[in-house]
């Protein structure tokens, strides 16, 4: 079984040389390109705008000799094409015997000729002088029979079938719409849109065009391929720079180099399942009117196996790769969840907040978040009361990082030893000698019931510090760190908890600050529910328990944002961790997480309010609705099932 089982399909921007008005030439170099991306697993081959005469052809497009040569190449293409699993969309003019020209995008595929689309919007400003030529394809819809080429459809209201998949065909000036005609065949039910273009280069233009065809991606939740014309069509005034984009519900898959005179070929796959998942989940796409009048063709081709993904898979998709994005996105983060908690104590008409900090990652960003929230609303750090509560599981190591930590903020610290309230409990309990669930829960509530009390003696609230991946996999204590006023990391995962913190040390914290925050980054994540090692260092880590937070995010991530099967995120995950995690270790975890994730949602169904910072929330009011009583037996199984 290949990646197309799991709905993907495998398209290519082919941009070959082109001899302007020798369709001959062009036929001979697009067939070559077509079957090399074939040959490859492209199920769609797509050419730039008029590919075959080349667009650059002028009052040429009025000679019976280009008509003539024009046909016969696309007569050659269709013969190329059978035997070939790809249809090929390629660009060329076609004259109706009404005397009327139009700029279309043919689709060939299996010996035949499926259709013929025409362009709708025709540029007649600056450098283009489309309308001299061409005609509008608004309301066209005509049944051409050819004597050579055969009976197809010309008209706009087309979708193309490859299997199970539909595209759509926009060209150039079509995406540059008011109203596009690429958002019609979306709604009609296209879920990919290709573009055949045109667009010549100027400064600044590429990074617009990229835009464009990213948001178009987005807002039709679509993929989304274009080809653009390149350098060998450049004529006089006009450059051309022969630009492939592939975009996909509005991320930028990958786009060409530009100005190869030897022409270039980009290839990616789109991932249809997840984009009707996302369409069937967003109502504004579901409820929008729906277009009539358009056909299904197949074109007979069916997707071929494909054993490898052009297309990457971040191992950490909450973070961004970018060191630039990490800063911009760092700070926009801290800000939010700031603006949140600050909201939240104007509301709450608090004078104080309170935090329990350990020295670990979660409560650090906790208290940095606190400080920043303080700072907005013109208070003093000193109004953050930071609680340290060591008790049977803390190190040394920890309790030093968050006296430093409260120091260096300035914030007000308290410390509560609570091992002898945690031992009275546990005798009244009649639980004693067994570090058990039991006497781990006993130490995370008597901390939330201190955090809770000292809050209504200072007139404060608490600051929550659990993570979304904690809250993901149910590690934390119900009605324990479960619980506070204001959760500011309710929406934050593990993975990205470090960077944050990270950034924060290195572009906005005092040296002093800096120097506390590196010692937390290197300590090891743990709750410290466990007496300490003999040589008083940290016995309990996290992740030898759950396994690696960058699996169970990885997890995370495709599970809840797209909706992914056990199947499909373990498929993903090998491809992204080749070489960290074998197929064992990740089946493994893959199985911890769905045993996790499902019977701990009793715990995020009363989860208190926080920010939500990013598009993946557990929130149970706005985001993350399940019934606490769903069991992970079937997915298990399916695990259980997987092979390499």
């Amino acid at each position: 079984m290949g990646y197309e089982a799991f709905g993907f399909i495998r398209a290519a921007a082919l941009i070959p040389p082109v001899a302007i008005a020798d369709p001959a030439v062009n036929a001979e170099r697009i067939a070559a390109g077509f079957t090399a991306a074939a040959a490859d697993g492209a199920g769609i081959v797509l050419c730039p705008e008029l590919a075959v005469t080349g667009y650059s052809c002028e009052d040429l497009f009025y000679s019976r000799a280009l008509a003539t040569a024009n046909r016969q190449a696309l007569a050659h293409l269709v013969r190329t094409s059978a035997g070939v699993d790809a249809a090929l969309v390629v660009g060329a003019p076609w004259w109706l015997a009404d005397g009327r020209l139009f700029n279309c995008a043919f689709v060939i595929a299996g010996g035949q000729l499926r259709g013929a689309v025409p362009k709708t919007a025709h540029p007649n400003h600056g450098e283009y002088y489309d309308k001299r030529w061409f005609v509008s394809g608004e309301g066209v819809d005509v049944e051409v029979v050819d004597d050579v080429l055969g009976p197809f459809r010309l008209s706009r209201e087309q979708l193309f079938g490859i299997g199970n998949a539909r595209f759509g065909i926009e060209i150039c000036e079509d995406l540059w719409m008011v109203e596009p005609t690429g958002a019609r065949h979306a709604l009609a039910g296209a879920d990919i849109i290709v573009n055949p273009s045109a667009s010549n280069e100027l400064i600044g233009k590429a990074d617009y065009r990229a835009s464009l065809v990213r948001m178009a991606s987005a807002s039709r939740i679509a993929g989304y391929l274009y080809a653009s014309a390149g350098p060998t069509e450049s004529t006089k005034d006009v450059v051309f720079g022969g630009h492939a984009i592939a975009a996909e519900d509005g991320v930028l898959l990958a786009e060409s180099e530009r100005f190869r005179l030897d022409g270039t070929t980009l290839a990616v796959e789109f991932d249809i399942e997840r984009l009707r998942r996302d369409r069937a989940r967003n109502a504004t796409f579901a409820n929008a009117p729906r277009p009539g009048g358009y056909v299904a063709v197949d074109t007979g081709i069916r997707p071929v196996t494909l054993n490898r993904l052009a297309r990457r898979y971040p191992r950490h998709p909450f973070v961004p790769d970018d060191e630039l994005e990490v800063d911009a996105r760092a700070q926009e983060i801290l800000t939010i969840q700031a603006t949140g908690l600050a909201r939240r104590i104007v509301a709450a008409s608090a004078k104080h907040l309170v935090l329990g900090i350990s020295g670990g990652l979660d409560s650090t960003l906790a208290f940095l978040v606190s400080l920043d929230a303080l700072t907005a609303l013109g208070r003093e750090a000193s109004a953050l009361h930071a609680l340290t509560m060591p008790g049977p599981g803390t190190s040394k190591q920890t309790l030093a990082s968050a006296r430093a930590l409260a120091a260096a903020g300035r914030a007000t610290l308290e410390e509560i030893a609570i091992d002898a309230a945690v031992a009275q409990h546990l005798q009244d309990l009649g639980h004693e000698g067994n570090a058990d669930v039991t006497y781990e829960n006993a130490q995370a509530r008597e901390r939330t019931q201190l955090l809770f009390n000292y809050a209504n003696k200072v007139g404060g609230i608490v600051v929550g510090t659990g993570d979304l991946s904690e809250l993901a996999l149910g590690w934390c204590t119900f009605n324990g760190d479960h619980m506070s006023s204001y959760n500011v990391n309710a929406s934050v995962p593990k993975t990205l908890i470090a960077y944050l913190v990270r950034w924060y040390a290195r572009h906005r914290a005092s040296e002093k600050l800096a120097a506390v925050l590196e010692r937390v980054l290197a300590t090891p994540i743990s709750p410290e529910l466990l007496p300490p090692a003999a040589d008083g260092s940290i016995a309990q880590t996290t992740e030898a328990i759950l396994g690696p937070y960058a699996l169970h995010d990885f997890f995370l991530f495709h599970h809840v944002r797209y909706g992914e099967a056990p199947e499909k995120i373990y498929a993903l995950a090998r491809a992204s961790f080749e070489g960290d995690y074998d197929g064992a270790a990740i089946k493994r975890w893959l199985k911890v997480f769905f045993t996790r994730f499902y019977s701990q949602q009793f715990k995020r169904t009363t989860l208190p309010p926080g920010p939500k910072v990013g598009t993946v929330s557990l929130s149970p009011r706005g985001d993350w609705r399940m019934p606490d009583e769903a069991r992970a037996d079937a997915l298990l199984a399916t695990i259980d099932r997987i092979t390499d």
